[in-house]
């Protein structure tokens, strides 16, 4: 529970907001412009379920739309309310800015709690609220495309998009009204990983920048590092599962809403993954410490800790004691804003949620325009790229026959030389790209300017000015 003092989440996001025009020259209008959420929808609407009429309170809110489509997630959860969703929908369009993917900020939230219901009764509830959107155009593959986010998955999506598809049946690009969605109703490969993907990659391209390491203490690379990660849900797993399995690093500590696991060994992410998905909770997982107060484990001793779940989980009650030198926000709004303050005075590095988490929204963009163009990544190319290798591989060896040299190429170079890219390999690879390019963006800021200490205040300072760039070729 967050101290009573503590700001809310949308008046952090605010405060950052205001933080960062501070030390930049726009125009009083153009900051308020891009500061105020455009419009938000509210709706209640009504479902017969088990017999009567239950009402229902959704939300969709727009903030920006200097690019359309407007793009943002939709999350089913009882403490969803108009500030957090225009607080969202705010770090949307930030967040997009950010990596360069062509879209306005929005969110979407539904007052609901998806385990109390069974799949019939929440697909019932989600076609009934897709319809009550998709009619005044807050669905639409060209004004707003929703995506998953807590509480909803590629099954939700797909819902979603059937109902946009029964509504609009001429509409040729109808399928890409939402992202997010299973790769056989028109979905990519790599979005269900693509945030705990995208955590990975900013962390690589941290550890990549010398004078970033050096302001949180930490040399070498990422193998070895010690990480606690808090939330096993789709984003913290995937984090944590690539981070050990690909980087070296150990996972010394997860943390659940029932509790947390240490071990300063290294647990086995997929066995605790496994373990929850089984019995519903972390407690019993025989290979490690249980501890009852898993909240206390996100002042444990390590090297990376990666808060993947709720919004204000590090605040003013217990930021002073957080030990963690670097602190990536895999969640939206991990850190509040006087947690933030007080972590910045202790040199913790804070690598900021617009960036950390937008490889969901990245390869939602790769998905979109996967729709729009009717045609699988790699389809076109991936056999003529795997016939020209084959050329250069059978000429090493021609002329290896030739002059009697007699050396072979390496079975594992031929395999992995010869395999041309396919939709997988092509999504990683833009996610990488853009990952890195757009930490290079705010990195350039943070070191390049006296009056910015931290990675939050560059990413706000990069993004803004390219809103304000959008606003001003609109003429405004």
């Amino acid at each position: 529970m967050n101290p009573s003092n503590e700001p809310s989440f949308r008046d952090s996001v605010d405060m950052m907001f205001n933080r960062a025009v501070a030390l930049m020259d726009l125009p009083p209008g153009l900051e308020e412009k891009i500061r105020v959420c455009n419009a938000t929808y509210t709706v209640r609407f009504g479902v017969r379920l088990r017999g009567k009429i239950q009402t229902f309170t959704g939300y969709r809110s727009v903030h920006s739309e200097h690019m359309e489509p407007v793009k943002g997630g939709i999350r089913y959860a009882m403490a969803v309310n108009q500030n957090e969703v225009e607080a969202l929908a705010a770090l949307m369009t930030y967040k997009c800015a950010l990596v360069e993917a062509p879209f306005g900020g929005s969110k979407g939230g539904l007052c609901i709690d998806p385990r109390e219901y069974d799949d019939h009764e929440l697909e019932l509830i989600t076609r009934r609220f897709a319809y009550e959107l998709i009619k005044r155009d807050m669905i639409n593959p060209a004004q707003n495309v929703p995506a998953p986010d807590m509480g909803t998955g590629e099954r939700e999506m797909a819902w979603i998009a059937d109902q946009y598809k029964r509504m609009n049946t001429t509409d040729i690009n109808g399928v890409a009204c939402v992202t997010g969605k299973p790769t056989n109703a028109g979905g990519i490969q790599g979005r269900t990983e693509a945030t705990g993907r995208g955590v990975q990659y900013a962390l690589r391209a941290f550890f990549r920048d010398e004078q970033g390491k050096k302001k949180a203490g930490l040399e070498g690379k990422l193998d070895g590092k010690r990480v606690i990660v808090q939330g096993l849900g789709n984003v913290g797993y995937h984090a944590a599962k690539f981070l050990s399995q690909e980087d070296g690093c150990k996972v010394v500590g997860i943390i659940e809403r029932d509790g947390a696991l240490h071990d300063e060994a290294g647990l086995d992410v997929d066995a605790v993954y496994q373990w929850i998905a089984k019995h519903g909770t972390i407690t019993g997982y025989p290979s490690a410490n249980c501890e009852a107060d898993g909240a206390k484990l996100l002042e444990g001793e390590c090297d990376i800790l990666i808060p993947a779940a709720l919004e204000g989980v590090i605040n003013l009650s217990n930021a002073e004691r957080v030990q963690a030198p670097l602190i990536i926000e895999a969640a939206n709004g991990p850190v509040t804003a006087g947690a933030d303050e007080i972590l910045r005075k202790k040199g913790t590095v804070i690598i900021p949620d617009m960036y950390a988490n937008a490889g969901g929204v990245t390869v939602s963009y790769f998905e979109w325009v996967k729709n729009l163009s009717h045609i699988r990544f790699g389809r076109m190319q991936r056999r003529q790229e795997e016939a020209r290798h084959q050329l250069v591989v059978d000429e090493l060896e021609r002329l290896s026959a030739d002059s009697g040299i007699g050396w072979q190429l390496s079975p594992n170079f031929k395999e992995q030389y010869l395999r041309g890219a396919g939709e997988l390999e092509l999504v990683r690879s833009g996610l990488d790209d853009t990952m890195s390019t757009a930490y290079d963006s705010m990195a350039e800021v943070w070191h390049g300017r006296d009056d910015v200490d931290d990675l939050r205040t560059a990413a706000y300072l990069v993004s803004i000015d390219k809103v304000a760039a959008s606003y001003r070729a609109k003429g405004l």
